[in-house]
């Protein structure tokens, strides 16, 4: 569905002032140049053994003993703030570089001197197609984004959760599983993106948590890749079912789901992202006032995507629409049934 790579959009002026408004942009180390600038990598291979797309990277001594400290200052800002007194402790032990993808991301391990535990942080370049959907996943999805932006630099803090790809080929063919659980969670997922337009949810680039419950196991599917929000001109790279990657998971959903079901559970996600959108209509009013206003995609995207919506929704406004940005609120809008008229929204844009 995606044939060429896309392109990486400049944070403007108004995009900073809302970030910093938010408390997104912040006073660390701009250091994903410095990280760039490795002198050699070697292939990092799973438990089993198998090579995976990421590089562990290395450094000079001298570059590594400048670069440690700084990246222990960001992930210290990222997890507690702006108290720098509490990453002595903390050691970044193993850099990785992943050659792939639009952000071309570092990730960084650090672990906790004391107790031997790890957790993981990325260091990407700062896009604003992708800030934008990390901004609407935080406003619009049942979870929080954790994340911090300096000049070119983007740090995410890290989603936990099973790989998508992992998860239908390890967990899914699993007698015990409740096959009815995750093919509600994932029609929800695939209704989700496509309100607020986030695409290419192939099974690579989402997260499965499986939380236990006193009965069952719980599951929340998660996106962990935002580089599509609101770029691509085919509605379908909008519809995560479509993938191939995700067929075996979208038969699991027709094979146990009825249709009154999917209704259900398609209008459970609208109600649930219609509240989410009222509580936070003043940040989420001011994110899309920016976004409209700015390209984020090529024009012939916006015209041909906006052809498709309108064929969707049997209507004739999304013609009018002149950007990505402007596209996006409408189908917003338009998928939750909020505009204008509702005294609690006033007015999207």
């Amino acid at each position: 569905m995606i044939t060429r790579k896309k392109i990486l959009y400049p944070v403007t002026q108004s995009l900073r002032q809302y970030l910093y408004h938010f408390d997104r942009e912040r006073e660390i180390p701009r250091i994903y140049d410095q990280l760039a600038a490795f002198s050699g990598a070697i292939p990092y291979e799973d438990a089993n053994g198998r090579e995976t797309l990421w590089l562990t990277v290395m450094y000079p001594p001298e570059v590594l003993k400048e670069i440690r400290p700084r990246l222990t200052a960001i992930y210290t800002e990222l997890k507690l703030g702006r108290d720098v007194q509490q990453h002595e402790h903390l050691v970044v032990d193993r850099i990785d570089f992943g050659d792939f993808g639009n952000s071309r991301p570092f990730r960084v391990r650090v672990t906790n001197a004391f107790n031997d535990n790890s957790d993981y942080f990325y260091v990407k370049q700062a896009d604003a197609s992708r800030i934008y959907g990390l901004e609407l996943e935080h406003i619009l999805s049942p979870v929080r984004i954790n994340y911090l932006v300096s000049g070119n630099t983007l740090i995410e803090e890290h989603i936990v959760g099973v790989p998508g790809d992992q998860f239908l080929k390890h967990y899914l063919p699993r007698p015990d599983l409740n096959k009815v659980r995750i093919a509600k969670e994932f029609t929800k997922f695939n209704e989700r993106s496509f309100i607020r337009l986030l695409g290419d949810m192939r099974s690579v680039n989402y997260v499965v948590e499986m939380t236990p419950d006193f009965e069952e196991v719980q599951f929340r599917v998660r996106a962990i890749d935002f580089d599509q929000q609101s770029y691509e001109g085919k509605g379908g790279v909008y519809q995560a079912f479509r993938f191939r990657s995700n067929r075996a998971i979208t038969k699991v959903a027709f094979d146990v789901l009825n249709r009154k079901s999917i209704d259900q559970y398609v209008a459970e996600e609208h109600a649930q992202m219609a509240r989410r959108a009222k509580v936070e209509a003043d940040r989420l009013r001011a994110l899309l006032r920016i976004m409209r206003r700015e390209e984020i995609a090529p024009r012939a995207h916006v015209a041909t995507l906006a052809k498709e919506l309108d064929r969707l929704h049997g209507t004739s406004h999304y013609q009018d629409c002149k950007s990505m940005g402007m596209l996006t609120a409408q189908h917003i809008m338009d998928m939750l049934e909020v505009g204008p008229e509702d005294p609690d929204w006033n007015k999207l844009y």
